[in-house]
Parts: structure tokens; sequence; C-alpha cells
């Protein structure tokens, strides 16, 4: 019906009309001098990703006299899936640096790849690579994105096996095992680092470990209680400074691995799990490592055995800068006085960040 028919507009054209008002938008037959006006929509700032940047032009110093360094790499999903040369850059500046900065040994954080797929794997392998043709220790754990089918950690499916099988891998001085049910898989292993004086074991724990692989980590630390343990895992503490505890926070806490794998299976522990069925049962962990977080994808955390031991927990994860975490790297510096000193410097951008999250001092001993 004609709406400037005598007698006005029909019902349905005034319902049209105010619906549409509700809805913040004029049709067009409302169009006119004396239409509402509706004001743009703001556009949303854009975070600035170095908005708590320090920079500082060149490298870290070198470490102090008698120090030791490992060189830590999280999250290289983004480079193995869009920038290859990056993950390249970081593992030859490492190599390079090698004797000049004392490094022990390079520690992965997991999220190897971005999709657990054949290409984004391959070069994965061809930047590891440049660590093994040096015979550089290496250590490492697999994240939730080298899970399952597309990265997706629906299931304990990964390539990571194929592309770093352990029949290679164990070739190390350094390789000492794999957890012995699944001998095959690379998912899961310890190392002995000996550095600066100081006999290390380094243990390497998947995604959310399952209750008898932490049945396993116990039998292998209580072996060794004369060796100083580094864990490795992909998730254990949060950004806000606590340990992934499902129990305790729930939801407030983004990516807990409880809340992967698409069968909700019981058997997987996160952070505080980890602690309590660990951690806190050896007097000889002296820190763990490990990525996934985002927001800063910055955090720490000092916590002490029932025995009073403390043991720093520490997160560190770039992915969420540009070009896929801008070729970030952390060098965490071990001295002899007994503190730790952590360094975060980029090889692509040929700059250290010294922000009080990215370089601060930590007991280790």
């Amino acid at each position: 019906m004609d709406s400037t028919r005598p007698g006005g507009p029909s019902r349905r054209d005034f319902l049209l009309r105010a619906s549409a008002l509700s809805l913040g938008f004029v049709p067009f037959f409302a169009r006119g001098a004396d239409a509402p006006k509706v004001p743009p929509v703001p556009a949303k700032p854009e975070r600035d990703p170095y908005a708590d940047a320090v920079f500082v032009a060149g490298e870290p110093p070198l470490p102090a006299e008698d120090a030791i360094t490992f060189a830590v790499l999280p999250d290289t999903q983004f480079y193995s899936q869009k920038h290859p040369d990056t993950f390249l850059a970081q593992t030859r500046w490492v190599v390079e640096q090698r004797e000049r900065r004392r490094i022990a040994g390079v520690l992965h954080l997991g999220d190897i790849t971005n999709s657990n797929t054949v290409p984004q794997w391959e070069n994965a392998r061809r930047a590891l690579q440049v660590l093994l043709d040096a015979k550089m220790p290496l250590c490492l754990v697999p994240g939730n994105h080298d899970y399952g089918p597309g990265g997706g950690c629906a299931d304990r499916t990964t390539l990571m096996s194929q592309y770093l099988p352990v029949a290679e891998l164990a070739k190390a001085a350094h390789w000492k095992g794999t957890y012995d049910r699944e001998p095959d898989r690379s998912e899961n292993s310890w190392h002995f680092l000996e550095a600066g004086g100081r006999r290390f074991l380094v243990l390497c724990l998947e995604f959310g470990p399952r209750n008898d692989v932490l049945r396993w980590a116990n039998d292998v630390v209580g072996a060794h209680p004369d060796r100083e343990v580094i864990l490795l895992t992909h998730a254990h503490i949060y950004h806000d400074d606590t340990r992934y505890d499902q129990v305790r926070f729930g939801k407030k806490q983004n990516h807990n691995p409880h809340t992967y794998f698409a069968k909700a299976q019981p058997d997987i522990n996160d952070g505080e799990e980890v602690w309590t069925k660990l951690i806190a049962r050896h007097e000889n962990f002296i820190l763990t490592l490990n990525g996934h977080v985002t927001a800063d994808g910055l955090g720490r955390f000092v916590s002490a055995t029932p025995k009073g031991r403390p043991v720093p927990q520490v997160l560190v994860n770039f992915q969420m800068k540009p070009n896929g975490g801008d070729g970030w790297l952390r060098l965490l510096e071990m001295r002899r006085d007994g503190t730790m000193r952590t360094f975060d410097y980029s090889p692509t951008r040929k700059q250290t960040n010294a922000s009080p999250q990215n370089q601060f001092t930590i007991p280790w001993a």
C-alpha cells in the first residue's frame, strides 16, 4: 500500500520505521532533510603491542663472569606457518652466539607449529636443523597447536615424532630418554645438561600431562636427587602470575589444558595439579618455563615446596607481537651468585627490550 495515501502511513510502514530506528539505522524511504541523524560508531583503537616496551638498540650485554645462558624459544607457531625466515634467524643467531654467551642449551616451550601440518613441520624442522647440525643441546615440548587435525588439539595425534624422531634426537649426548610407555614418541623426554659447574636435569612434558606421564616424571626426578631440575611444559602459569588451576579459577583463566581434547578427557593435569603431583614432591626443582598464554604473554611466580624451597615459575610468549612474534627470544643468564637474569632480544629487529616485565632478576638457587 502507498504510504503517501490520504490518512498517513500504513501500520506496516509505521512498524518498519519504528523497528529500523530501534536498530540504529534509517530505511531508504525515511532518508531526507528531516531524517534522524545517527552518529557514527567510533572505531575501537588498536592496542599498541609495544606500549610498555623499553627498546635498547643492539644485543644484550654478555654474561657475567662464570655465568651460563639458556636460550628460550616460545611459541614459534606463526613463524612455522607464515614467517619461516624469522625462525631461521633465531636459530642461526643462537648458534652464532653459543661461545661468547656460553649457551648451554635451547629450550623450546611448545606450539612449534600452528596447525600440525606437513608444510609447517617442514618449516620448523628446517629452522631446528640449524641447532641439530651445530650439535646444540635442544630440549622441546609440544603445545596444543601441535596436536590433532589442524592443530585443534581434539586428540593427541601429532606429527612431532615424524619430524623430530626419537631415533635421531637420541643420538645427542644430552638426551637421556622418553616416557617409558611411549618410547618412540618425542613429546615427553628428559635430558642432562652440564655447564658452569652445575648439573641440570631438563624435564620436558606434553601439553596437559596425563597421570601416567606424571608417574614416569616422578620416577625420573626421584632417581636423580643430585640434579637441579628445570621443567618445560606448554601451559603452567597464567599471565596474572598464578598457576593454571581449573578448580579454583575455572573460566577466569582462558585456555586451561582441561578445556582441550574433544572427549573432555579426565586424564589431564593443569599447572596446579602438576605442582601438587610432581614439583612439590621433590626438593630439586629450580625453575619451570611455559608459553601458551596470550594477553601480554609474560608472568612470573615463586612458590615454595612443603619443605620451604622456592621454585620460580616463568611464562614467556611473544606470538601476539607483529609478524608472529617479531623474532623475540629470551636469554636466561644463570649467575654464580644464585640469581637468574632475563634478557629478551630480537635478531630480526636487532633490539633488546629492557622493560621490567622483560628484563628482571629472580633467585634460582
